[in-house]
């Protein structure tokens, strides 16, 4: 039998291990870093042409809900939730793009569905 082939003996594996280690919490300390550098970062969108105005954090809360006082129709009340439910969930889809994108250039796409 020839030594250094296959097995730990010799063969080098654990050096491997070693670098695919340092490589895994390297990785790690960098979706670290997005992860927080998203969560700082503010998201807004818009609906209605502007009369209703959202803002979500990177944490995916509301931070801010700007609703111009024309758009307030008390005949006409379902028109302005819709107009919050569109700013809310556009905000949070800029949310979720961004967070995808981020992680996706570190994992080269690893993540699937983590992020």
């Amino acid at each position: 039998m020839a030594k250094g082939r296959g097995g730990f003996p010799g063969g080098g594996m654990p050096g491997n291990m070693n670098q695919l280690m340092k490589q895994a919490q390297k990785m790690q300390a960098q979706l670290e870093e997005q992860q927080a550098e998203i969560e700082s970062m503010e998201f807004e969108a818009s609906a209605g042409g502007g009369v209703v105005t959202v803002a979500v954090n990177g944490k995916k809360e509301v931070t801010k809900v700007e609703i111009d006082p024309d758009a307030v129709d008390p005949d006409d009340v379902e028109m302005l939730q819709d107009l919050i439910l569109a700013a809310v969930n556009e905000a949070l889809n800029s949310c979720e793009q961004e967070t995808k994108a981020k992680m996706s250039a570190i994992t080269g796409g690893l993540g699937g569905g983590l992020f």
